[in-house]
Parts: structure tokens; sequence; C-alpha cells
């Protein structure tokens, strides 16, 4: 471990603690707004990945302890007092698969941390975006897989991928074709459609890193 890692692993802890303590004391009243803020600002870890020299600390002691800590707070947990903090309406393991896409990338692509960024911006910013704007604006309803899913919503993620996508191969100083920008939007938001119980966070994660390295 080097001086890199330990810092990323308090730029990253230190992140989410303060997210935590934002989401819970100052954003408590507003229980799904709440949860989608931290869904979606989370996603900024992206922008600290390049900080991390060595693969074993970013994947298995920064990004898999959010599946344990995920888990713990979701509403199976063992663990009463804490149970049920972190989960989304509706799934009730939505952050739990959030983490195990995070993980996964970081084990796969941590010689390529911006595949891993774009995986994290889809699943945070798109999906997080997708369900908030739903759930205000949410007028021209669909349910294909068992979940109820807004055109607006879906809208809201293409734009938002759209946007965010650019600017994170700005950061990571990657140049690729504005098609292939919006094949990954495209894919990352129909997997988001349709992809029921939470799994979008997975889906629409790894779907768009795979249509990113299909076409890209």
């Amino acid at each position: 471990m080097t001086p890199n890692d330990i810092l990323g692993l308090v730029f990253v802890y230190g992140y989410v603690i303060i997210l935590l303590i934002i989401s819970e004391k100052f954003l408590g009243k507003y229980v799904n707004f709440s949860r989608k803020f931290l869904h979606i600002m989370v996603g900024n870890v992206l922008f600290i990945l390049p900080i991390f020299d060595t693969w074993w600390v970013m994947s298995l002691l920064t990004a898999a302890p959010f599946i344990v800590l995920t888990f713990l707070m979701s509403p199976y947990s063992p663990i009463k007092s804490i149970r049920n903090r972190m989960s989304e309406s509706g799934h009730g393991l939505g952050l739990v698969y959030y983490s195990i896409s995070w993980t996964v990338l970081a084990l796969l692509f941590f010689n390529q941390p911006w595949i891993i960024a774009i995986g994290i911006a889809a699943m945070s910013y798109g999906d997080g975006m997708a369900s908030l704007i739903g759930m205000k604006y949410g007028k021209r309803k669909y349910n294909l897989t068992g979940d109820t899913k807004s055109l607006e919503g879906s809208a809201a993620m293409f734009l938002v991928l759209l946007v965010t996508l650019w600017i994170v191969l700005i950061y990571y100083q990657v140049i690729i074709s504005p098609l292939v920008i919006v094949a990954v939007a495209l894919v990352a938001t129909i997997l988001e459609g349709v992809t029921p119980k939470g799994l979008d966070n997975i889906s629409a994660s790894l779907g768009a890193v795979a249509t990113l390295l299909m076409v890209g």
C-alpha cells in the first residue's frame, strides 16, 4: 500500500461519511430525496479513482466493504438499529447492487479508471436522476418487467448521461467519438428502463461499460 492508496482511502471514506451526515441530519425528513441524493452524490468518487496506485486497495479495501455496509443498512440487515437506513424506496438491495458493480469494475479495469468512471456515472448520475425526475415529474408511465418507470425519468437519464459522460472523459483526458457517448447513454437508459428490483444498478453500469468496449 502506497501513500497515494492511503490518501485515496481517506478521501473516499471521508467523503461518504460527509454524505451520510448530510443525508441523515439535514435531509432525513425527506426520505426518498435523501436516499436519491446519496445515490447520486456517491458517484463523485469517480473523481478520486486516479489517486490509487494498487488494484487491491481500490477494489478490496475501498469498493468491496461498501457491499457489506450497504447490506447492513438495508431492510435485510441483522442489526435492527441501522436497518433500512440506506435502502432505496422499493429496492431494498439497490445500493448493495451499486456497490457490487463498483467492485467488479474496480477489479476488471483498475488500469483504465476512466472505464470504471463511466460505469459509476451510469448508475449514479444516470439512474439516480431517472428515479428522482420520474418520482416528481413522471406522468407517462410504463412497466415492462415488474417495475414502473416513466418516460420523463428515462429521458432525464439519457440527457444527464450525455453531459456527465462527456465531463468524465474530459476529466480523464480521454477522447472518443460523440456517437459512442450517445450509444453508451442510450444503452444504459434502456437497461435501466427494463431492469426490475434495483438490479438496474448492475445492468446500467455494466451495460454502459460493455457498450463502450464494443463500439468505443
